[in-house]
């Protein structure tokens, strides 16, 4: 288990380049949080990487918490001998699986996944369609225009921060950066 694995493993079922953004904008929000915990960054970065990798194979629109994503998912993990705490966390990131986010790495995959989405979707808005220039109060706005990135669950971020215990603002900016510091592999 290591990135390169993880990287083949996304290559190897995804071929739409904006999940795979996302999956870099989730790894690159991961690594900033397991710096922050004192945790395994690269552990923690695997997980954002392939949290959904399995999602166009399997996109789980009907929210089956056996089936499809991210169940297969982690079905094919555990059949390459990936770790349980990994496919627990995983699994855990949908909240329609029922599983409990026991972990703090759970937690964190929770808490950034929705996130990214909101953040590339103000960065999308901006005249340069660069991170470089959205920040928290860019955010913040558009977070209160509920017709602005509907699909973004803004009540699941606020729920991750707080099972993560971080402040909302402090949670918003410690994604923003980490995905500033990608900004080059998201082409943003």
């Amino acid at each position: 288990m290591n990135r390169a694995a993880a990287l083949a493993l996304v290559q190897e079922y995804t071929q739409n380049q904006n999940l795979i953004k996302h999956m870099l904008a989730v790894e690159a929000a991961l690594r900033a949080y397991a710096r922050k915990f004192g945790e395994d960054e690269e552990t923690w970065g695997v997980v954002g990487l392939i949290h959904d990798f399995d999602y166009e194979k399997y996109p789980n629109q009907a929210h089956h918490p056996t089936q499809e994503h991210p169940t297969s998912g982690v079905v094919i993990l555990r059949e390459r001998g990936w770790p349980e705490d990994i496919c627990q966390a995983i699994l855990a990131h949908a909240d329609y699986t029922d599983v409990p986010r026991q972990s703090r790495l759970a937690q964190a995959l929770y808490a950034c996944d929705e996130l990214t989405g909101l953040i590339v979707a103000v960065a999308l808005v901006r005249p340069s369609k660069k991170l470089a220039d959205v920040d928290l109060k860019a955010i913040k706005k558009k977070w209160k225009d509920k017709g602005f990135a509907r699909g973004v669950q803004r009540e699941d971020i606020e729920r991750g921060a707080q099972e993560l215990g971080v402040p909302l603002a402090v949670h918003i900016e410690t994604v923003l950066e980490a995905m500033q510091g990608i900004a080059a592999q998201l082409g943003l």
